[in-house]
């Protein structure tokens, strides 16, 4: 069966989440408008700078659960990137919806309220629920799917 858009977007989510280079959980983002892919993100260390595959998980190695102390993290997360590629790229976010394999931490939740996203679509959950409340106030629809199959179905 043909899968509907927001279970194809998602498995495209996961796709861009193979290019994360953290060692605790590989998140991708993509920003979707009129059904076009805008700008896409995971979650690693700034461009050019060694990341976590290379240097180890300071995170991993202070202990520290997961959804705190962002700040002691050396990657971006995705829907920061998504966000990033927006502005270097001149892409306007206002009404898009991200589709991310991961729900947003705080933080990136703020952001995407500022980028004046329209809604937000996700299968797994990030040890951080405060982004509903953030979400709900902004009007930003939310929508935690099933994870998609992830073989690719053809035609043949």
């Amino acid at each position: 069966m043909r899968p509907g858009l927001d279970e194809y977007f998602l498995k495209i989510a996961c796709v861009v989440a193979e290019r994360s280079t953290c060692r605790r959980h590989n998140v991708g983002a993509l920003a979707v408008r009129d059904k076009h892919i805008l700008t896409t993100g995971y979650n690693g260390a700034p461009a050019g700078l060694k990341d976590c595959l290379e240097l180890g998980c300071l995170r991993e190695e202070l202990g520290i659960p997961s959804g705190t102390r962002h700040e002691i993290c050396r990657a971006i997360h995705a829907e920061q990137n998504v966000i990033i590629q927006a502005a270097l790229h001149g892409v306007n976010l206002e009404g898009a919806t991200i589709y991310c394999t991961h729900t947003p931490c705080n933080l990136c939740a703020k952001m995407l309220v500022n980028a004046r996203i329209k809604r937000f679509v996700s299968f797994g959950k990030y040890n951080d629920i405060s982004f509903q409340d953030l979400f709900r106030e902004a009007g930003i629809e939310m929508a935690i799917l099933p994870r998609p199959p992830m073989q690719i179905g053809t035609l043949d």
